[in-house]
């Protein structure tokens, strides 16, 4: 059979630049080492509490229906939930204060679908959205927080669903239906901070820092703060949006959460806990990460197959496992209900337990390679807790673990140059830290999320027999589908077609195909896109 190998395949579509895709780092974790600067620099606040920003002299009372632009200088008050809606979009300028004020019920920024948030900052100018209570005052759920709807898909009937907590409305529906736009745009965040959010409009139902209900790829986010939460700091409810430069400081619940298919890339990523801030145990555990399917498991489709890589999660120990911390403490990365997560080249140190794979459903994925945790280190946990599966489960989760080149260390000491101190952190690999080397991007490089593919999925996976590939293009174009092996071998070569704007779909025959992990690889003239896909026996 001939060969060519991903690189080949790759060669001439161009460098990693584009967003949405991932860049080679030789160190894993969220930091180059010094004397690169983190890339909080600038923007970052890591003591809102104690800043000064300032007293509203502009009042926002009601929904925005036409496009309307917020200027630096002035400081925003949003009282009540306020939606920016019909195809209207939202401007935010670099610099500008938003404060939801506390008094009057749920105050937070919606931004339904078709409509759009521009709020573009600069690191030396970034735009803030806080609390409306003094310096010493605030606390996590003082408002709302930000919601982003979109037409992009998700795994629930129909394809439509509404955000929890608030009452179900096309204002707070999200999902394109049977006809999803995978590459639909919200708009922008960069540059932007979330502080004190996590309303809770009905008991044990707080929303997040930034909620993303099916946000497609034409969204850009990047370099975004959330910090003390009242609930998660992040959120996807399916979509495909990609994201970099996203920092969780000292939330309640979890840090990164993942539902209902969410397909996107996430690189960059940093998660700093307090030992003291967790959620209560009787309603959820906290987590660094924590990913469903859906609240079921489900085998709906799309599966949830998101990838993050180059994350640095900092838990609640802070370096000694007999520190005191919140009871509600649990694991760095908790994976349940059917998900098929993708998580790479990060580090989770200070967590209680390390990696979590949650149910049948899920040590079936991780198995077959939908679930991919490769080249992490987990750091400083307590003792014989590196890895967890249920009680009574026969999977060998220690040899899986290991076989995913992933590390485990004792203590943390000399990983990371100062953790622990809030105020004025350094995130960085240390001196010889093993965070220096160890990274793999094996299967990520030259995958590009723009042109004209908007999205790509397989149903069903895994299969023993047939599979659909489902292709959906964005503008006119000639598209060309392999499967590959592991090893970058073409395994079928499936067809080759003109294909006009829309969903196309082609038959991949994986009856004689051995048990595995293989890729479809969908290309066009300037972009590459591949899609996993398991054969069991």
């Amino acid at each position: 059979m001939k060969k060519i190998y991903l690189s080949a395949l790759f060669a001439g579509l161009g460098t990693l630049a584009a967003f949405g895709q991932f860049e080679q780092t030789t160190y894993r974790g969220a930091f180059a080492p010094a004397p690169t600067p983190m890339w909080t620099e600038g923007w970052a606040n890591w003591d809102p509490q104690n800043t000064n920003y300032g007293t509203p002299n502009q009042t926002i009372t009601t929904n925005i229906t036409a496009n309307t632009t917020w200027t630096a200088g002035n400081v925003y008050l949003l009282q009540g939930q306020i939606y920016v809606k019909n195809n209207a979009t939202l401007t935010i300028e670099p610099g500008t204060i938003i404060m939801g004020d506390k008094a009057v019920q749920g105050s937070g920024l919606f931004i339904t679908k078709g409509a759009k948030l521009m709020a573009q900052g600069t690191a030396n100018a970034p735009i803030v959205f806080t609390s409306n209570q003094a310096a010493g005052s605030r606390s996590a759920g003082d408002w709302g927080g930000i919601i982003l709807l979109g037409k992009a898909a998700n795994n629930q009937t129909n394809g439509v669903a509404n955000i929890e907590g608030l009452a179900p409305t096309t204002d707070t529906e999200f999902g394109g239906g049977m006809t999803p736009d995978n590459a639909d745009n919200s708009g922008a965040l960069t540059f932007v901070r979330i502080e004190f959010p996590g309303y809770a409009y009905q008991t044990d139902k707080e929303i997040n820092g930034l909620t993303f209900g099916s946000v497609g790829s034409g969204t850009e986010i990047n370099f975004v703060q959330v910090s003390f939460s009242n609930d998660d700091a992040y959120e996807w409810f399916g979509g495909t949006v990609n994201a970099k430069h996203l920092v969780s400081y000292r939330n309640l619940d979890d840090d990164f959460d993942t539902d209902f298919g969410f397909a996107g890339n996430v690189q960059f990523g940093l998660i700093v806990r307090d030992p003291n801030i967790a959620d209560n145990p009787s309603v959820s555990t906290s987590e660094g990460f924590e990913s469903d399917n859906d609240a079921s498991g489900s085998t709906n489709n799309p599966q949830t197959n998101a990838t993050f890589s180059n994350v640095t999660a900092v838990g609640p120990y802070r370096g000694n496992t007999a520190n005191t911390i919140a009871a509600g403490y649990r694991r760095g990365a908790r994976i349940r209900r059917n998900s098929a997560l993708d998580i790479r080249n990060s580090i989770f140190m200070d967590f209680q337990r390390g990696i979590h794979i949650d149910g049948a459903a899920c040590e079936g994925n991780a198995t077959n390679g939908l679930i991919v945790y490769k080249n992490n280190i987990v750091a400083g946990n307590v003792t014989g807790k590196v890895t967890e599966k249920n009680a009574g489960s026969t999977f060998d989760i220690v040899s899986w673990f290991a076989a995913g080149s992933n590390d485990s260390i004792a203590s943390t000491a000399g990983i990371l140059t100062t953790p622990y101190n809030y105020l004025t952190p350094d995130y960085r690999p240390a001196a010889s830290s093993p965070l220096l080397s160890g990274s793999d991007f094996t299967g990520l490089l030259g995958i590009k999320e723009v042109s004209a593919i908007a999205g790509v999925s397989l149903y069903p996976n895994p299969t023993n027999s047939n599979a659909k590939l489902f292709v959906d293009v964005a503008q006119n174009s000639t598209i060309e589908v392999v499967v590959m092996n592991a090893n970058g071998q073409v395994m079928q070569t499936v067809g080759t077609k003109y294909a006009e704007v829309g969903t196309h779909e082609f038959t991949i025959n994986a009856a004689d195909f051995a048990q595995g992990l293989y890729y479809a690889v969908v290309r066009t003239n300037d972009a590459v896109k591949t899609v996993k896909l398991s054969v069991v026996k």
